[in-house]
């Protein structure tokens, strides 16, 4: 009975857990694909810069092709385990026990792998500046839609100040996605008429704090480790509710029940056993008497042994 309780609740956790594993990977992906667009921003606004460089060391752990596919493959691992321990199967519980045991060596070798501090300061946001004399250019459209898209997801403007845009290029008032509230023409009336109107902080310390990580970063760092506790923890259960299924199958074999003892026999029975008693001994002592019994034909020897009976 404590050996059925004990696999009732080990079944439950695991089933608590697996449920733990869709969730958290599916936050990891969806995280993942969030801070990809934002990183893809800031990549092409920091190409051929330190600040490239930096940003990859900080991001690749997170947003690494071999993460996502971990995490793809850990919510197929969860159903089979689902399955495995809702069946009480062998088979399924060893596999899901193997693949986690992979998956966790995987994501630990990535992490491993993938980890290094990014060596950035304050003053390589500088170097942003040799990006933006090519806004507004027609063969350079892509890296415009790039400045208006960070300037307006991170509500700054320029590199260090909104006037960046006025010394590092013709233009005679900013962009209108420097503009907190956005229309045709805001920018320049802002310029002229109200300053306040415009983003005051640059988009150079926006970045910096972006590659030196995020509350997205922050929480995928969070999930992952969580994943990687969650899945010792489930190999640990897995382990145990394997051997508990195991040597509760092989059960001990039943004792011989002990028969009561027979009641007295009847007083016919025991004439009859002590006839037979006596013709035994009398074969013992003569074989040739035991030879001349055996060629006797039934009806003389029932005659026989009721007159050993009779004597």
């Amino acid at each position: 009975m404590a050996r059925e309780d004990a696999v009732r609740c080990l079944r439950c956790l695991l089933y608590a857990l697996n449920l733990l594993f869709w969730l958290m990977s599916a936050c990891v992906l969806g995280v993942a694909v969030w801070i990809r667009d934002s990183l893809n921003t800031v990549l092409t606004l920091t190409a051929h810069t330190r600040l490239e460089e930096a940003a990859v060391l900080t991001y690749s752990p997170a947003v690494h092709p071999v993460i996502v596919a971990v995490c793809c493959f850990l919510i197929i691992v969860a159903m089979v385990g689902y399955c495995g321990t809702l069946r009480c199967d062998l088979l399924l519980l060893s596999w899901y026990f193997g693949s986690l045991l992979v998956i966790f060596c995987v994501e630990l070798a990535s992490a491993v792998w993938t980890y290094e501090e990014p060596s950035v300061q304050r003053s390589d946001m500088i170097s942003l500046k040799s990006r933006m004399p090519n806004y507004g250019l027609q063969r350079y459209q892509w890296l415009t839609h790039t400045w208006n898209s960070f300037q307006t997801e991170f509500k700054c403007c320029g590199v260090i100040y909104f006037t960046d845009w006025l010394e590092m290029t013709e233009m005679e008032w900013p962009p209108d996605s420097c503009c907190s509230n956005q229309y045709p023409g805001c920018a320049r009336h802002a310029h002229y008429h109200d300053l306040s109107d415009l983003h005051q902080e640059g988009c150079g310390p926006k970045i910096y704090t972006f590659i030196r990580g995020t509350k997205q970063l922050q929480m995928l760092r969070f999930l992952g480790v969580s994943i990687g506790v969650a899945q010792i923890i489930a190999m640990a259960l897995t382990l145990t509710l394997l051997w508990a299924l195991y040597y509760g199958r092989k059960s001990p074999e039943p004792d011989m029940p002990t028969l009561p003892p027979p009641d007295d026999p009847d007083p016919d029975t025991a004439a009859h056993a002590a006839s037979a008693d006596a013709l035994k001994s009398g074969c013992s002592r003569s074989n040739k008497g035991c030879t001349n019994m055996a060629a006797t034909t039934p009806k003389q020897q029932f005659e026989m042994e009721r007159l050993h009976a009779a004597a």
